[in-house]
């Protein structure tokens, strides 16, 4: 298995593991409240899994892979933050300006999940790397 599967599949779990409790649990009963009249009534599994794996490859490129060749897990929390607002941002602030009735107070609670979340993973899969390398 190549540093980049290895990488994936250990980014992958912690993703899921933490958005699945941050989703299913932790938050739930704030988005239903805030959002639940543009919620769907079935989760489309489909475009939910494709967005999940396509975000992880990018944490693992753009975060993870340039903090173990620096060695620094440090670098990978920096990068993953970055990215995480970056990318939160582009949804919520996007949606923000172009849909009717998107409430402004799950801005800075996306935002700052996709801080925690995406910093989170990045940190795992360095110290993963880092593990391997050593």
């Amino acid at each position: 298995m190549t540093l980049f599967l290895k990488l994936y599949a250990a980014c992958v779990v912690a993703f899921f593991a933490l958005d699945i409790a941050w989703l299913g649990f932790v938050a739930k009963a704030f988005y239903q409240r805030q959002m639940g009249h543009l919620l769907a009534e079935k989760t489309n599994w489909g475009a939910a899994i494709a967005f999940y794996l396509i975000y992880v490859a990018a944490i693992v490129v753009l975060c993870v892979l340039p903090a173990v060749e620096k060695q620094s897990l440090l670098r990978a929390l920096g990068l993953g933050a970055m990215f995480g607002l970056a990318a939160y941002a582009a949804f919520d602030l996007t949606s923000l300006a172009l849909l009717k009735g998107f409430p402004a107070g799950v801005v800075p609670v996306d935002l700052a999940w996709g801080v925690v979340l995406t910093a989170s993973v990045a940190g795992v899969g360095a110290w993963v790397g880092l593990r391997l390398a050593s």
